[in-house]
């Protein structure tokens, strides 16, 4: 059973696809650094590390301990871009499963990580869900193992979650989750996007009066489901989305859209929350805020942008602390 976690994590992902340099992150401000994303290959279901990736993975602890020498370090595998069926394949056999955990183990040790993040956002059957418990239990196993062998502490293992266990008609697995991981990372957001709304929407909604597809919702799915509050770290999204407003002056939260706007078209409307900062200062646009969703907001012209600023984020980290949560991961 890992043991539970006392301090309140603040978490950050790096994705080495956005371009932004290791060395820019301000890493006294987290306890957990993760960096993403490796990849399993697809014949002997190994862990794998692009030769692009390789520098990056192998410096990314040493570089973000120059400014916070306590920060831990966690490598995640898979992630948005994941290949399903390869995934699916690993998990469903032991010998691949083992294949894969001896490697991710071999590996975060060689980068000197301290412990591994999963990522499978695609699993979508039942014999995905049953077979993903049973590689967080050889995984523990595993982790254990080789902690005594080498006489290391256990790498910690986490898993990033839908904003909800279940998924259609399927659930992730709580048992072995509850059993085998140290805590997951919610995904609380991205639940809608103007690639598949044409209504402007608070992407990343703590609260919504109309839907389930809310972070309070899918919070109190999981503790529902029986895990513990003290296992769920919040996801809070650096980025926004922009729309594009068939009506500038009906420029509302479920204003009628027609799809990403030009500022962002390129990513199917997700927007860097720098690049926001920068876009509503050049045109001097004024930030609103809206309370029943908990969402930041401003127009410029027929360009409106949904995302979360301070306001929304200080209201996120309060919902955290006050539903006891572990912490949050941005």
């Amino acid at each position: 059973m890992p043991s539970e976690a006392q301090t309140w994590i603040k978490s950050g992902y790096w994705f080495s696809g956005t371009g932004s340099p290791i060395s820019d992150i301000n890493s006294a401000l987290y306890t957990h650094l993760i960096c993403a994303f490796a990849d399993v290959n697809s014949s002997s279901y190994e862990l794998s590390v692009s030769s692009g990736d390789e520098q990056y993975f192998f410096t990314f602890t040493d570089t973000v301990r120059q400014k916070n020498p306590s920060v831990t370090t966690l490598l995640s595998i898979g992630g948005a871009g994941a290949n399903h069926t390869t995934l699916s394949n690993m998990v469903s056999k032991a010998s691949y499963r083992k294949s894969f955990i001896d490697s991710s183990i071999k590996i975060a040790r060689l980068y000197g990580f301290q412990g591994l993040d999963f990522g499978w956002n695609s699993a979508n059957t039942s014999s995905d869900m049953t077979n993903m418990g049973l590689l967080f239990q050889d995984w523990r196993a595993a982790v254990i193992s080789e902690a005594k062998n080498s006489s290391q502490k256990d790498l910690i293992l986490t898993a990033a979650v839908h904003f909800s266990p279940d998924l259609n008609s399927v659930s992730f697995p709580v048992d072995s989750i509850r059993s085998n991981l140290e805590w997951v990372h919610v995904i609380a957001y991205d639940y809608h996007a103007p690639g598949w709304s044409n209504y402007t929407s608070a992407s990343a909604a703590l609260y919504d009066p109309s839907s389930n597809a809310n972070t309070d919702y899918g919070i109190g799915a999981w503790i529902g489901r029986g895990l513990s509050a003290s296992k769920l770290v919040l996801g809070l999204p650096f980025y926004g989305y922009a729309w594009t407003l068939k009506n500038p002056n009906d420029n509302g939260i479920g204003a009628p859209a027609t799809g990403p706007a030009a500022i962002a078209i390129k990513g199917g409307g997700a927007i860097m929350y720098n690049r926001i900062k920068s876009y509503v200062q050049s045109y001097g646009a004024a930030i609103m805020y809206n309370a029943t969703y908990v969402v930041n907001y401003c127009t410029v012209g027929s360009t409106w942008i949904g995302f979360d600023d301070v306001e929304a984020i200080r209201m996120k980290v309060s919902y955290a602390t006050e539903k006891k949560l572990l912490g949050y991961v941005v």
